[in-house]
């Protein structure tokens, strides 16, 4: 990646400035994800769950359905952790606020390790061998992300928002014009698994569409951490400047190309 990438660090701070914001604009993970856990990474009822990266809870709430005997939420933003808190009360839910990297758990404590559109923001490999010690044998880490846009598909709104984005520090997800975005670099997810010891299963991508009018548009990249990382009066113009350009080049409707990747590895 270029050294201009936002630093891994900034993901711990990036997504509380306005958590009821993040919550509201980030778009639900498919109903299809849920269901290929069940089948392929052991998510049922009686288990021990750690989640990387919990945020607002837009999987936690999936996976509290499931009635797992224990999930423990790792969230290093303490904003974020006291949303999570306050939205999710249920007894088998126990928020940290930590970073992975310094979260200190008994080995072999788990049934299934998920992080959901946070992964990026970890050093993949050593993370992954930390995963592989505090899993139990047969256990499963499922890393999922909701990727916005690709480059395989037309994205009309992508391509004329662009040059608003020039010389802005990308974040480690990744994409841009010839970059594959983290969540959706098969080779590279599958290559960190082997690296720590993890049985990569074929990844699975579902693709999806989601349609935005003018306000929903200032509030979902509200949430993107290269928005979040400029100074307020440049952030302000620049979600300014996209609102317009969706009220006045697309009609007051944009829909954009989703891609919802899963990776799930087995713990040998």
């Amino acid at each position: 990646m270029s050294g201009d990438t936002l630093a891994r660090s900034f993901g711990r701070e990036a997504f509380g400035l306005s958590p009821e914001n993040y919550h509201s604009a980030r778009p639900a993970y498919p109903p299809a994800v849920w269901e290929l856990l069940r089948q392929r990474a052991g998510l049922r009822p009686g288990i021990s769950i750690l989640e990387i990266g919990a945020g607002t809870g837009l999987a936690t709430e999936h996976l509290l359905a499931h009635n797992p005997q224990r999930l423990l939420a790792v969230e290093p933003d303490a904003r974020l952790a006291e949303f999570l808190r306050a939205r999710l009360r249920r007894p088998e839910l126990d928020v940290i606020e930590q970073p992975f990297e310094e979260l200190n758990e008994v080995p072999q404590s788990y049934d299934l390790v998920v992080s959901a559109t946070a992964f990026h923001w970890l050093d993949a490999v050593p993370a992954l061998r930390r995963i592989h010690a505090l899993l139990r044998h047969s256990g499963s880490v499922a890393l999922i992300w909701n990727v916005f846009g690709d480059n395989s598909r037309p994205d009309p709104f992508h391509e004329a928002s662009a040059h608003l984005f020039a010389g802005h520090r990308p974040s480690p997800s990744g994409g841009g014009t010839t970059q594959t975005p983290y969540g959706l670099d098969s080779e590279a997810r599958l290559r960190d698994f082997e690296e720590a010891s993890f049985h990569g299963e074929p990844p699975v991508m579902f693709e999806w569409t989601l349609t935005l009018d003018p306000p929903a548009v200032r509030r979902l990249y509200a949430t993107y951490s290269n928005v979040v990382a400029l100074e307020t009066e440049k952030r302000e113009a620049l979600l300014d400047a996209l609102e317009d350009l969706t009220r006045d080049d697309f009609g007051g409707i944009v829909t954009r190309n989703m891609t919802t990747s899963v990776f799930i590895g087995k713990r040998g």
